[in-house]
């Protein structure tokens, strides 16, 4: 599956965008029609800061990154400076994009997906159509020899559909699978815990050819189950620091700001609002105060964050035990 390299990757996820064509019930960028879009200039100024943190892989997130009318030019451009290149869509232009990424060198596409068929799928996305567009690019995208990754949030509304979605996402053949907990202002119940293991503990038996990346998105050991089921607390990392902050950056160029995790950006109300990036008007990925908020977050976040994901502390335990990773585990 795509390069194997195993070293410690750094990735670097800029939000190029908020604008958004999907209606999602849990997100905050939701039919967002915001005209900010990241543009090149500032990608070509970026790039070399990039190079010097050691980052080696860029995903694009937003928003809807399909939607930005620059995306293949961005892809191209990082690329040739050498970076791998990744985005996250929700798959809806992906077939009518996916030849033209492939051309300008993407090596990961990540497609959100959340239910088993379209009928489910679609409702909880609130966005007809979004399921088989996403599944035909997928498709092609493996053809074309590009890393497939699927992301899917879970909840109370959809596990019971994970294990019909597992089959289809072995059917085509995916490569990787990121199965993160349904995280809201409000706290999340599950009427009947046991069920919820019944039908999700399969999903994690090594016997699968797809088993979702990370630690169980109810957690692995009875103490994370109980505070997930009981508190809405997601598994975190288990410490004594969390890894990921050492090897991630995400950046929110439009609001100036630089988190040491792709989760903190989402739970701004219980983490903060991220670390100045900017400078003179100039977008900075070593500023001092993100060096302060990455140490705060590398020695506290495995006791104080409320909404990390199965990858990311799976990341940082894996990372903890094995110093390094290979490629795309994050």
């Amino acid at each position: 599956m795509g390069n194997q390299v195993k070293d410690r990757q750094k990735y670097l996820f800029i939000r190029i965008l908020e604008a958004c064509n999907a209606d999602c019930f849990m997100c905050e960028f939701a039919l967002s029609r915001d005209t900010y879009r990241f543009t090149p200039e500032a990608f070509e100024e970026l790039l070399p800061q990039a190079e010097k943190a050691g980052v080696r892989v860029i995903r694009f997130t937003g928003g809807e990154p399909l939607m930005h009318r620059d995306i293949i030019e961005l892809v191209r451009m990082g690329t040739r400076y050498g970076m791998l290149m990744s985005l996250i869509t929700n798959g809806l232009h992906l077939p009518r994009r996916i030849e033209e990424l492939a051309a300008a060198g993407l090596a990961q596409i990540v497609v959100s997906l959340d239910g088993g068929s379209a009928a489910t799928h679609d409702l909880y996305r609130r966005s007809p159509g979004t399921f088989d567009a996403a599944v035909r690019g997928l498709r092609r995208a493996i053809e074309l020899g590009i890393v497939t990754r699927v992301n899917t949030v879970v909840g109370p509304h959809n596990y019971t559909e994970m294990p019909q979605l597992q089959r289809v996402l072995i059917d085509l053949d995916v490569h990787q699978w990121e199965l993160s907990a349904l995280k809201l202002s409000r706290s999340i119940t599950y009427d009947d815990r046991e069920n919820v293991l019944a039908v999700c503990e399969p999903l994690y038996g090594q016997d699968s050819h797809l088993v979702p990346l990370g630690k169980r998105f109810y957690g692995d050991t009875g103490h994370e189950q109980d505070a997930f089921f009981e508190h809405s607390l997601p598994p975190r990392a288990s410490g004594p620091v969390c890894r990921v902050t050492e090897d991630v950056i995400y950046l929110d160029p439009k609001n100036g700001s630089a988190f040491p995790c792709g989760c903190l950006p989402h739970r701004k109300d219980d983490e903060g609002d991220g670390a100045t990036a900017t400078e003179d008007g100039r977008i900075l990925l070593d500023a001092p105060r993100f060096r302060s908020e990455k140490e705060y977050f590398r020695l506290n976040g495995p006791s104080v964050c409320q909404g990390c994901s199965a990858t990311a502390s799976g990341y940082s335990d894996d990372v903890a035990r094995h110093g390094a990773l290979p490629l795309w585990r994050y």
